[in-house]
């Protein structure tokens, strides 16, 4: 029985998450929506070619992209071209929960902050991957990237399945061999220039949730 078509889509080709971040930034430094969420697609696309270990990342991810495409979509899409257009118009509408009362679930700019904070873990991880040894152990990387970035913001009982799914992540090896691109020499390469671009993309919105107070949405 022939392969499905769709498992050659669902292929993670870090190129093309380079390519994507790549496109996220404006010459203004603006964060372009439809490029973040696009990047996002093909991070979910890693988690998943690493089996159900970071399914419960991966499928709120997958949850949050659809809000944040439904608002792209939606009536008052031009106003969510980019992050910081939403952010303007998010506040200026008063469609942000800033009384944290649990108000505006859905709000881009709650939406995004989700992801946001999971693309920091993401970058701490593969920079970790980025600098290791090929006999270093994944599970003491991942949990170090975690517990600088994502913990903090998990109750106790997420933070408990993550350490022990964190324990069964395989070795780095297999980690270069989803991300599609070669040896291990072009896989090291290639992180060496998607991760600052991820990273840039990170800050900038940093920045401007820090400006608008929007860090702590609830």
């Amino acid at each position: 029985m022939a392969a499905p078509v769709a498992s050659e889509e669902q292929k993670f080709s870090l190129q093309e998450v380079l390519d994507t971040f790549k496109l996220c930034l404006s010459d203004s430094k603006d964060v372009y929506l439809e490029h973040y969420v696009a990047g996002w697609r093909g991070l979910v696309k890693f988690l998943n070619s690493l089996g159900s270990v970071f399914g419960f990342i991966s499928k709120d991810a997958v949850n949050k992209i659809k809000v944040l495409v439904s608002h792209l979509e939606g009536e008052n899409g031009s106003q969510y071209v980019t992050i910081q257009s939403m952010v303007q118009y998010e506040l200026e509408q008063e469609l942000v929960d800033l009384t944290k009362r649990g108000s505006h679930p859905e709000s881009g700019c709650r939406t995004l902050l989700r992801l946001h904070r999971a693309l920091r873990w993401l970058e701490l991880f593969l920079e970790r991957l980025r600098t290791s040894s090929e006999d270093s152990k994944t599970s003491v990387m991942c949990a170090e990237a975690y517990n600088e970035s994502l913990a903090q913001h998990h109750p106790w009982v997420i933070r408990k399945t993550a350490g022990m799914a964190f324990c069964m992540l395989p070795g780095r090896p297999a980690f270069f061999e989803v991300m599609n691109v070669g040896s291990p020499e072009q896989v090291v390469a290639m992180l060496g220039e998607a991760l600052p671009l991820i990273s840039e993309v990170y800050q900038t919105t940093e920045d401007l949730y820090a400006q608008h107070n929007l860090l702590d949405l609830p």
